[in-house]
């Protein structure tokens, strides 16, 4: 059995916290973003990303036990069918916490907590993104090479010609010698 949560609870009661997280689950699945304070948005960001991937998996299983913690079944049915085919590329992720700063009344700090919808770039995508600049840079690197190679083409005749000069003349001392 699991142990209960120490400290202060967003309700009076563990019974109260279910209900309050049910109701901010169920509100941001079908707004898509809501303000709340910090402290509810970061209870609710674990509560909200098992539900969705719940919903990914998509099994009568996994519908009932959302069902269990989100009583309204518009909702539910809007997460299986619509938002949860979005998700299937990401692997986690599902929520975003942004700060807004202080409430006027009492001065709690506010966040918008809200699904993250953007598809994301696969492994495999980055991964040839990645191969395709390094070629180009490698390419980069070899039209340099091959302009300073065609800019001193005089400075490596003069060398190649010393060197040819320099073996002729090894040559001819050891048919000297002989």
């Amino acid at each position: 059995m699991p142990t209960p949560k120490k400290g202060p609870r967003l309700g009076g009661s563990a019974q109260n916290q279910k209900h309050i997280l049910a109701n901010l689950a169920a509100q941001l699945i079908e707004h898509g973003a809501i303000k709340t304070t910090d402290a509810k948005a970061k209870l609710l960001r674990p509560y909200v990303e098992k539900i969705i991937t719940k919903a990914k998996a998509g099994t009568v299983a996994d519908r009932r036990n959302v069902l269990k913690k989100i009583a309204d079944k518009q909702v539910v049915a809007y997460l299986f069918n619509e938002l949860a085919p979005q998700f299937e590329g990401r692997e986690g992720g599902y929520t975003r916490i942004v700060k807004l700063g202080q409430r006027k009344g009492d001065g709690a700090s506010i966040s918008q907590i809200s699904l993250v919808l953007e598809p994301t770039v696969s492994k495999e995508a980055e991964r040839a993104t990645r191969a395709a600049a390094s070629k180009k840079a490698d390419e980069a690197e070899e039209a340099k090479a091959e302009e300073t190679k065609e800019e001193a083409p005089e400075v490596e005749a003069e060398t190649s010609t010393d060197a040819e000069a320099e073996a002729e003349a090894k040559e001819e001392a050891t048919e000297d010698e002989k």
